[in-house]
C-alpha cells in the first residue's frame, strides 16, 4: 500500500503516551485522524481537537470501533491489558471484526508476545513476565495473557495486520526510525530500549510498508549500541 492509499486513519487508545505520538505523527503526515478512548480520557487529547475527530467508548466495544473505523485506509491499536475483562481480546476482535476488508491494521504490544517459537528470551526477563502476569491478575489490574490472546487471534487472521512488538520505552526526542528483527534474542535488539516517540514513529510507518504485512517486527532504537554495532557490522561485511 502506497502513502498515496492512506488517507484516513483510526488510533484505537489515542489518549495514552503512545497514542497520542501516533495522532502527532499521523497529522504530520496529513492524515485525517480519528482517535477512539474511553470517554474520561478525552481531556488528554485536548491539543489535537481541532484536527482530529474523537470517538468516546470502551476500546473492546464493538459498536464504538464500528463507528471510529468507518472509512478508514488504516487502524493503529494499541492493546492494553487492562482489568480482567479481556480488554486487549475484545479490542483487537473489535478491530479484525469491523475494520475494512482491505485496512492496513498496526498493532502494539511487547517482546513477551511470541510469535513463531522461534523467539529467545532471557531467563530474567521470562521470570519479569510471568511475575507481572500473576501480580496483575491477583489485584486485578492487567491481564497479560490476555494480551497474547489478543494477538494469536490477529496471527491467526487473513487481513493485511502487522504487530510491532516494542521493547523497553523511555521518553526523550526522535532518534529516528527504530531498527528491527524478526525474533526477540537477535543481536540487534540487545540494548532493549526505544523511544517512545520512535515506538509511534514505526507505527505509522508501518502503515505504507508493504514488507511488514503478517509480520511481527520486534524493534530497538536505532541509536542504541546494540543497533549501532549492527550497522557498523553490515557495513564491514559490504
Amino acid at each position: 500500500m502506497g502513502t498515496d492509499s492512506v488517507k484516513k486513519v483510526c488510533i484505537v487508545g489515542a489518549s495514552g503516551k503512545l497514542g497520542q505520538y501516533m495522532v502527532r505523527h499521523a497529522l504530520e503526515r496529513g492524515y485525517e485522524v480519528v482517535g477512539v478512548c474511553r470517554e474520561r480520557s478525552v481531556p488528554k487529547l485536548a491539543a489535537f481537537e481541532a484536527r482530529m475527530a474523537i470517538v468516546p467508548g470502551p476500546t473492546n466495544d464493538p459498536e464504538v470501533i464500528r463507528r471510529a473505523v468507518a472509512g478508514c485506509d488504516g487502524v493503529l491499536t494499541v492493546l492494553v491489558p487492562w482489568g480482567v475483562q479481556q480488554y486487549a481480546s475484545g479490542t483487537a476482535q473489535a478491530v479484525l471484526d469491523n475494520a475494512r476488508p482491505d485496512a492496513r491494521l498496526v498493532f502494539s504490544c511487547g517482546w513477551h508476545i511470541p510469535r513463531d517459537g522461534m523467539d529467545r528470551y532471557s531467563r530474567m526477563f521470562t521470570m519479569g513476565v510471568r511475575a507481572a502476569a500473576v501480580l496483575g491478575k491477583l489485584v486485578r489490574a492487567v491481564e497479560i495473557d490476555d494480551q497474547v490472546e489478543a494477538c494469536r487471534r490477529v496471527f491467526a487472521s487473513d487481513v493485511r495486520w502487522t504487530v510491532v512488538r516494542g521493547s523497553s520505552l523511555e521518553e526523550g526526542e526522535s532518534q529516528g526510525l527504530p531498527m528491527w528483527s524478526s525474533h526477540v534474542g537477535d543481536p540487534v535488539l540487545a540494548s532493549n530500549l526505544t523511544r517512545r516517540v520512535d515506538f509511534a514513529l514505526f507505527m505509522v510507518e508501518a502503515l505504507t510498508n508493504d514488507t511488514l504485512v503478517q509480520q511481527a517486527p520486534a524493534i530497538v532504537g536505532c541509536r542504541t549500541p546494540s543497533a549501532l554495532a549492527h550497522t557498523d557490522a553490515q557495513h564491514d561485511h559490504a
